[in-house]
């Protein structure tokens, strides 16, 4: 797995040797990144179920400004800090040892200008976070990806690849 685009573009990513981790693939990345490309020069970026980090940190080759990560699976924490450390950018990020649902739940409107969300596909996780998501949004854009068979309330674009779909849900600005 390596970063597809921006100044990283090519850098290797560490990926932890544990079957529940689904690091995003490259294609569904560039496909995300092609997607809410105006929306990340400068972004202040959150990456929930973060994983090995790889859609924080290709956000952050891409221009963001910082990347706020919340993992607390012991095996994805180590691959992730060890991504952090091998592009030398602890200035641009804070890594958080959380559970992603209530690390969320306590977030204040409008904290980031990016969020991905990719928990465990199938899972209703992602569903009570789209939900808390649309009563106070954190950030302006909210980019979850999931199965493709699982029905989530209508976003403001999705995209279909292969197995699995990309739900973009944008705030309606305040009036």
């Amino acid at each position: 797995m390596r970063i597809v685009g921006g100044t990283f573009k090519g850098r290797n990513l560490t990926s932890p040797n544990d079957f529940r981790v689904r690091p995003t693939a490259e294609p569904v990345r560039v496909a995300i990144m092609k997607a809410i490309k105006a929306d990340i020069d400068g972004a202040r970026v959150l990456d929930l179920f973060a994983g090995t980090g790889a859609l924080g940190l290709e956000a952050l080759s891409r221009g963001a400004r910082y990347v706020d990560f919340v993992e607390f699976r012991p095996a994805s924490l180590h691959a992730l800090k060890a991504n952090v450390a091998a592009l030398r950018v602890h200035d641009k990020v804070r890594v958080y040892k959380k559970d992603a649902l209530p690390f969320a739940d306590a977030l204040p409107v409008d904290r980031y200008d990016v969020a991905f969300a990719d928990p465990p596909y199938e899972s209703r996780m992602l569903d009570r976070l789209i939900e808390r998501w649309q009563q106070a949004p954190w950030s302006r854009v909210l980019v979850a990806e999931h199965a493709r068979t699982h029905v989530l309330p209508k976003p403001a674009q999705q995209l279909l690849l292969e197995d699995s779909a990309v739900s973009i849900y944008r705030s309606t600005p305040p009036a």
